[in-house]
């Protein structure tokens, strides 16, 4: 399926990283009779699609659910024509709660369906009904501005209402609206899965609406793996002509009169008129000579802000013990989540997300369960410049006491996983940086800033001729996200309206 081997052949299009966004971007291409070449620098393609598989337990490092994916729904329609909703497996997740939100002892469902959303809520909320109403209709309303979530073309030029508002400001207004039991408001509760957007006061409406609207349309898991994906789009890649290169790691960019070379860490040459980099724009920048690249241009991207890191732990079960949660479960230490991710000074951790691993449909017991929680990249700088296997037993006990501390809040909503587990994995933000390539581990890529959008946005094309991005930092992070900026980094080389209409007649 994949190709590997010693390569120095010319290309219409050489594709910097094997992520969903360059696989999409491979697809889209190589059906359209381009010579594409993708090429990733681990051993296996897909990024953050691929699985990992310890004590014969199979894993997920990126993506644990996704949204809109429900028959008509948006993400289907799109994938309808990369022919992935055939071809893959998918579980919806429980309709009346796919997120549980926890404070404390009290808890809140988030359910699937608009009108099932509010009525699951309002018995915590009785006095809230016009207050979930309007939540349900500021979330539309949103999504009516950005039309490619519709898989229409822009019009209007509404979007800059939404990328100019904080989602702090947007649900502070849910904040007198307050459950009578807990006095947890209904802020909170509205914030409580923000871990998927990386749950800065700087985060802009837009990006909380479309990912929440998204999963409230329809949330499901992929049974068996999400390396499914890669997997089935790597397959077509290569049937409809197009090379995947494993094992190579870019390591220059240069252009002369028209034509890119990229270089890898081997040794080897490819050559093409355009080039799309699936990686973050400042590891891409770093890679090209001075002189290719406006200063300002590069200083701009340089000094973004990206999204904070994450630390992992991944647990493989005894059978038989720990149930299978159809839902993923938002854990916090008190109502303000806004702060989670930045605040070093106050005990940590503050806030986790579990979610078990999907591997059947009809699933009693879980076999697998990853919990999440947020960790500043200053964590682990003693060892930024060390590599995997090599961090010494500093770092390991490092990993083990965070480790405890996190699975001993854990254990306080799940006291029954202690005795379930049988083995355990540590992720660290240096696991995360080396295994994506995103500067400092960052969750989900550059920062979004609502005070100034248009300097926290990666236009899809570059001021360098031919030279293109696609991925999270371009559009927004997410498969939902990833799938339309492919679309849209496309749509500047085929033109938009016309790779629309494909996609729209599947």
């Amino acid at each position: 399926m994949v190709k590997e081997g010693r390569f120095m052949d010319k290309f219409d299009v050489v594709i910097i990283g094997s992520g969903l966004g360059g696989l999409l971007c491979g697809y889209i291409l190589s059906k359209e009779g381009f010579n594409v070449c993708i090429l990733e620098k681990h051993s296996q393609p897909g990024g953050n699609l691929q699985t990992f598989t310890r004590h014969g337990n199979k894993f997920e490092t990126g993506v644990h659910y996704v949204g809109a994916l429900g028959k008509d729904q948006t993400l289907a329609r799109y994938w309808n024509y990369f022919g992935l909703t055939k071809s893959l497996p998918f579980k919806q997740l429980d309709q009346n709660c796919y997120d549980m939100v926890s404070y404390g002892e009290h808890e809140f469902p988030l359910a699937q369906g608009f009108e099932n959303f509010a009525d699951q809520l309002l018995p915590y909320f009785p006095e809230t009904e016009l207050a979930l109403n309007e939540y349900i209709r500021d979330i539309h309303e949103v999504v009516s501005a950005f039309p490619l979530y519709n898989l229409e073309l822009p019009k209007d030029h509404r979007e800059h209402l939404y990328t100019t508002r904080s989602t702090y400001e947007f649900l502070r207004k849910f904040s007198h609206n307050v459950n009578i039991k807990s006095r947890i408001p209904l802020s909170s509760v509205l914030a409580g899965n923000n871990y998927l957007y990386g749950g800065s006061r700087m985060t802009p409406v837009n990006v909380a609406s479309l990912i929440n609207h998204s999963f409230i349309s329809g949330a499901y898991r992929i049974v068996g793996g999400s390396d499914q994906i890669s997997q089935s789009l790597c397959k077509a890649v290569t049937a409809q002509g197009g090379t995947i290169l494993n094992n190579q790691d870019v390591n220059g960019i240069s252009q002369i009169q028209g034509e890119f070379t990229i270089s890898t860490e081997s040794g080897q040459q490819f050559h093409s008129a355009m080039v799309i980099s699936n990686i973050h724009p400042a590891a891409t920048l770093s890679m090209m000579p001075a002189e290719m690249v406006r200063q300002a241009y590069q200083k701009r991207i340089v000094s973004l802000k990206n999204t904070t890191s994450s630390f992992i732990v991944y647990l493989s079960l005894k059978p038989g013990i720990f149930p299978y949660l159809n839902y993923n479960y938002h854990y916090h230490a008190s109502p303000d989540t806004w702060d989670e991710a930045e605040a070093n000074d106050k005990p940590w951790p503050r806030m986790f997300l579990l979610s078990t691993g999907c591997q059947a449909h009809e699933q009693q017991f879980a076999e697998t369960v990853t919990i999440l929680t947020y960790m500043q990249f200053e964590e682990v700088l003693t060892w930024e410049k060390t590599t995997v296997g090599r961090r010494g037993a500093e770092y390991m006990d490092f990993k083990q006491q965070k480790s405890d501390r996190l699975l001993e809040l854990v254990y306080l909503k799940f006291p029954e996983l202690k005795s379930a587990i049988e083995h355990v994995e540590i992720s660290t933000p240096l696991t995360y940086r080396d295994y994506t390539g995103t500067p400092e581990g960052s969750l989900y890529g550059i920062q979004k800033n609502f005070h100034d959008p248009l300097l926290t946005t990666v236009m899809p094309r570059t001021k360098i001729p031919g030279f293109y991005f696609t991925g999270q930092n371009t559009n927004l992070h997410g498969a939902l996200g990833v799938t339309i900026g492919s679309v849209v980094t496309c749509g500047e080389i085929l033109g938009l309206a016309y790779l629309l209409k494909k996609i729209q007649n599947g």
